[in-house]
């Protein structure tokens, strides 16, 4: 019966933490969209995150986007060989990676970069006491830390994300040359005609969306970090997990919400 019971307390107690996290993140969220329009603005640390989090990430979504596609076209070219549908691999990888693959892919590799590099930064500014000094200062560290690097991340995703597009497309239009030489011109004719202005737009801009939750969950974990270089760890690598399962969980919402207003 302890141990039972001690079972059902130490339930109980991790339900309680997990509504308490989701409270406190659900304010320090709130609590952004109450600052973001405030002046002083900080465009000059915007601009410093974009570089650091956004142009710095180039070289691994670069690969990983190239790569993606030159996968998708070899895995799938002898499944539609196999119906006689082989003509419309063009069409369907440029749609799955626009509508889908491209946006969720890219968002999960970034925040295994960006949300655990904010989470690590800002709890190291934490526990060394140097959010206090910036409060004693006269200036507000959630402004200045939090802010920043949510807005930064918010409007880099959607760049980044139409940059992987591009190569995942170039990837499997590569993986056809090398296989079947297929033509550079009616290879990117398919794969334009396939595309609708509303295969592009929803795909790209959800990516918005996915940025904000990776910048606001890394500086939320960062910010709330535990005192020594074991919290900062901790919240490092929670910021990873929780960025991860909160991008796949909003974009199962905006995919059904997406087919609801296009179709």
């Amino acid at each position: 019966m302890n141990g039972h019971s001690r079972g059902i307390d130490q339930f109980s107690a991790g339900m309680r933490k997990g509504f308490e996290d989701v409270y406190d993140l659900s304010v320090f969220t709130l609590r952004f969209f109450t600052s973001v329009f405030k002046a002083p603005f900080e465009l000059g640390e915007v601009r410093k995150h974009l570089d650091d989090l956004g142009a710095k990430s180039l070289p691994l979504v670069s690969m990983v986007g190239f790569i993606m596609g030159l996968i998708l076209a070899m895995q799938t070219r002898p499944t539609l060989d196999r119906f006689g549908a082989g003509s419309y691999l063009p069409a369907m990888i440029a749609l799955s990676i626009v509508r889908e693959l491209g946006p969720v892919i890219t968002a999960l590799i970034v925040a295994g970069r960006v949300s655990s590099g904010i989470a690590a930064e800002v709890g190291s500014m934490r526990v060394t006491e140097q959010i206090d000094a910036l409060e004693v200062n006269g200036v507000d560290p959630y402004k200045y830390l939090v802010v920043t690097r949510v807005v930064a991340c918010t409007i880099m995703m959607p760049l980044i994300t139409a940059y992987v597009d591009f190569l995942a497309i170039l990837g499997g239009y590569v993986a056809e040359t090398i296989t079947y030489t297929s033509s550079f011109q009616l290879y990117f004719t398919d794969v334009i005609n396939s595309l609708t202005f509303f295969d592009i737009i929803p795909g790209v801009a959800k990516t918005a969306v996915f940025g904000f939750i990776i910048g606001i969950i890394g500086s939320y974990k960062g910010f709330t970090a535990d005192s020594g270089t074991r919290g900062v760890g901790r919240a490092a690598t929670a910021a990873v997990v929780y960025a991860s399962l909160h991008i796949i969980f909003v974009d199962m919402i905006l995919v059904r919400l997406t087919l609801y207003i296009f179709g």
